[in-house]
């Protein structure tokens, strides 16, 4: 198999009070292209840390984040963005879409980011993968949570990314509606061949993806 990501001996502090709280400690992991893993650990013990360092939008005090053969540690801010933009999909638990855009704005803008062909047909095709065309009109606010979160999934998927990091998508969402959610998402990394990197505290949704990695004392352990 072909490897997506190698993390090596990162770690993390950050200053809390006059102390240095350790959040991430000398932790490695490798992902497979194509892999589904799951991030599990109690609040506050550093997955959303540790994925915003994945994602470049933080850097490790020490250690190397090698994405796609790239080392993000070695890249400057613009350089961080576009490698972003094109090689990762990000779907954060809070939606984060621009209240002023509709949902067919918010999807094209990774598009017109990128200079891409044909963003308005793409953005169009990508709001069918989640079953959401009648609705490409609504602006944020005239949307249900867990349409937001389909928009945020259409958003995260129309440039077709390598790598998928979602941290807790179906957190905000009612039961049923959060089921939906994550069968969509599973089904649309299968279907474009992603690689996807979950952090959840819910362990019946990582019985999912085809293993779990537990963060614990700043470490990912193969058990609780």
């Amino acid at each position: 198999m072909t490897r997506i990501a190698s993390i090596q001996k990162i770690s993390k502090t950050y200053k809390q009070g006059g102390k240095r709280i350790e959040v991430l400690n000398h932790l490695s992991m490798e992902v497979e292209k194509g892999e589904t893993l799951a991030i599990l650990g109690q609040s506050g013990s550093g997955k959303s840390t540790f994925l915003s360092l994945l994602a470049g939008l933080d850097h490790p005090d020490f250690g190397s984040i090698c994405i796609n053969g790239q080392n993000l540690a070695n890249m400057k801010q613009e350089e961080l963005a576009r490698f972003r933009s094109e090689n990762l999909g990000i779907v954060f638990q809070q939606y984060h879409l621009m209240s002023n855009l509709t949902a067919l704005e918010n999807v094209a803008l990774p598009l017109e980011l990128q200079h891409q062909k044909e963003v308005d047909a793409r953005a169009r095709k990508a709001l069918e993968w989640v079953d959401l065309s009648p609705r490409l009109s609504h602006l944020p606010s005239e949307l249900s949570g867990g349409e937001c979160q389909r928009v945020a999934l259409a958003r995260a998927m129309v440039t077709k990314p390598s790598l998928i990091l979602a941290d807790e998508p179906s957190g905000n969402l009612d039961g049923k509606t959060g089921k939906e959610v994550m069968e969509l998402l599973f089904k649309l990394c299968k279907e474009n061949e992603q690689t996807l990197i979950l952090v959840t505290h819910n362990h019946e949704l990582s019985q999912l993806c085809d293993r779990s990695l537990f963060l614990r004392d700043g470490k990912l352990l193969n058990s609780p």
